[in-house]
């Protein structure tokens, strides 16, 4: 790959870019594309107003080392000389630069497995961002789930400024903290702020939940997004950030997150589509360090490829620590899927996925409603109690597949603390139109009535199966709006006008009966569909959390069925699309009903 930087390249985000590209360090193809963005931009981002500034990049990797000294580990007491992966991420932050002079970037995501040195680097940033960057007031936060996982990054910031400064006699002490530069409040680990009285700044530690008037922040250090149960908190602090005038700075760290991890999925994806450059964002930097795909069959003996997630492993990370990890992750299951996860980066879910989800992620796609009209659709019902997710699918048969499209419903009130109680980020999935939220305190069911009714003037539906709890609710809501449905009770009682009702069981029990649906059968086919390819699922981050809590239970037979109380979350998708598509894939064949003709005689009526 030619590059006009080479030849040149004196700091460390340009020599690491190129050594990785050299392949004289193992990385894998995520950070090999965030090294070619680079080298790329060096080349051509003058065309849109950006400009690498290598005395910026060696300002900051200088400061390290002539400021600050290591205080855990191995080589505790010595200066703090960043990582290579350090100077790469370091380097390039404070390197780019826009035509007004300002940093390129104001997000930066650290993605690696456990271990690699992430908090050192965010709380050495931070001290550089409060006291160091020319910046007088400036306001800077450690967050995370909890007070105490943001005292982490805000910990090691207080024993930086605690430890000996580098390149003291041993017969001399001099701290930041000795010589006045910073004010620590608090003692030991229960300090609380670090004060840069010079430039009247500040830095402490805050929980995500924590509620704080008018902030200005200058630099926000984000630990351990995978944990955070809403995106809320990194939302409010980025818009504060964006509200900041000068070179304010978002740093989120984390450690791959599980598939039923929703907001750091989301925003895992986000950043690989701007590696990878599926979509261009110039304020947003990221490296992620994960093994790739081809390495995770054999990732437990192939201490090769360990590096890709790993990029501190045999620095300050012992190989030894990995290999004893490895060894347990062997004999139990359990310790394999979050090893695989928290070590070598593999999305997998943080206890297992009901299906393979590689198989899940390849049957993702676009279901659009308007094209399947003429095709023989099967609806499913999941309805909630109260004031949880109802789910609505339909699935189509149509080109030899499935099609599958899910509706979800909730109620507006409460939903914060929901969102809260299921680590889900419901709000901004109502905002993004994922989920319909219905006034009043419990769900109304009209609404889900209505766009059944909606879904049946289009298209030719067979019939609906249903979970029988709550279905005479149901059914007095569609008599409100004027909508004909009846319930189909076998085949000697009389049929009835309108959308067919097919009761589906929901536990492990097998029914032989004539037109009987139980969750056995349908998760079988909608298994089956899944590993074969042949199903496509409308991609929905509400449906993959519903996939990913999900957890099966099996009889003595092995019949197995979904069961809400062993599993993590809400899972009321799941339901529904097993319902519609064992309802598509049984022997069941219905004549289709006139809906457009009911439904005007009931508007003459």
């Amino acid at each position: 790959m030619p590059i006009s930087a080479r030849p040149a390249a004196d700091d460390l985000a340009t020599l690491y870019a190129c050594d990785v590209l050299d392949d004289k360090i193992v990385a894998g193809d995520l950070v090999k594309a965030s090294c070619q963005r680079h080298l790329r931009d060096l080349d051509n981002g003058s065309s849109r107003g950006l400009t690498f500034n290598a005395d910026r990049a060696k300002r900051i990797a200088g400061f390290f080392p002539s400021v600050l000294t290591i205080t855990e580990g191995e080589k505790v007491g010595k200066p703090f000389q960043l990582l290579k992966w350090h100077g790469f991420v370091a380097a390039s932050i404070f390197g780019w630069q826009r035509t007004d002079g300002l940093r390129r970037f104001r997000t930066a995501w650290m993605e690696t497995g456990k271990g690699q040195a992430k908090s050192p680097l965010m709380a050495g940033v931070g001290l550089y961002m409060m006291g160091f960057d020319r910046k007088k007031r400036a306001e800077c936060y450690a967050i995370a789930g909890d007070k105490d996982q943001a005292k982490v990054v805000f910990n090691d910031a207080a024993a930086m400024c605690r430890a000996n400064m580098p390149d003291r006699n041993e017969d001399e002490f001099e701290s930041l903290e000795s010589s006045g530069r910073v004010i620590i409040r608090g003692t030991g680990d229960l300090a609380w702020m670090i004060e840069h009285p010079e430039t009247g700044s500040k830095f402490l530690p805050l929980a995500s939940t924590d509620a704080i008037a008018g902030p200005r922040p200058y630099f926000v250090a984000a630990d351990e997004i995978h944990e955070m149960k809403t995106s809320h908190s990194i939302q409010t602090w980025k818009a504060a950030i964006d509200k900041m005038s000068g070179d304010p700075l978002m740093m989120l760290g984390t450690n791959t997150p599980g598939t039923n991890q929703i907001v750091g999925s989301e925003y895992s994806d986000l950043f690989t589509r701007v590696i990878t450059g599926q979509v261009e964002d110039d304020s947003l930097f990221g490296v992620i360090y994960r093994v790739d795909k081809r390495d995770e069959e054999t990732v437990f003996d192939n201490e090769a490829v360990w590096p890709k997630s790993m990029p501190a492993l045999g620095e300050t990370f012992p190989i030894e620590n990995v290999r004893r990890k490895v060894a347990t992750a062997k004999l139990m299951l359990s310790e394999a899927l979050s090893t695989k996860r928290l070590v070598f980066g593999m999305r997998v879910g943080t206890e297992g996925f009901w299906v393979s989800e590689e198989a899940w992620n390849s049957c993702q796609g676009t279901v659009d409603e308007t094209e399947m009209a003429g095709a023989d659709c099967w609806l499913g019902l999941d309805l909630s109690k109260k004031n949880d997710l109802t789910a609505l699918s339909a699935t189509w048969r149509k080109d030899l597949k499935l099609h599958t499209k899910t509706w979800y419903f909730t109620v507006k009130k409460g939903i914060e603390d929901r969102a809260r109680d299921d680590n889900a980020p419901y709000p901004e999935w109502v905002a993004a139109a994922l989920i319909e939220a219905t006034p009043g305190a419990t769900i109304s069911y009209e609404f889900v009535a209505a766009k059944i009714q909606a879904i049946c003037k289009v298209h030719n539906v067979k019939y609906l199966a249903f979970d029988p709890a709550k279905i005479d609710d149901f059914i007095d809501a569609c008599e409100r709006i004027d909508f004909e449905v009846w319930k189909y009770e076998g085949p000697d009682d009389p049929t009835g006008t309108g959308l067919m009702l097919v009761r589906h069981g929901q536990g492990t029990r097998i029914v032989f009966q004539e037109r009987a649906l139980c969750m056995p059968k349908s998760i079988e086919r909608l298994e089956d569909a899944i590993l074969n390819g042949d199903i496509v699922i409308d991609a929905s981050p509400v449906t993959t959390m519903c996939a990913a809590n999900a957890a099966i239970v099996a009889d003595a037979m092995n019949n197995r069925a979904f069961d809400k109380k062993r599993s993590r979350g809400r899972i009321d998708g799941m339901v529904s699309i097993a319902e519609s598509t064992g309802a598509a894939t049984s022997e069941i064949q219905e004549e289709p009903v006139d809906f457009a003709s009911i439904i005007a005689n009931a508007m003459v009526v």
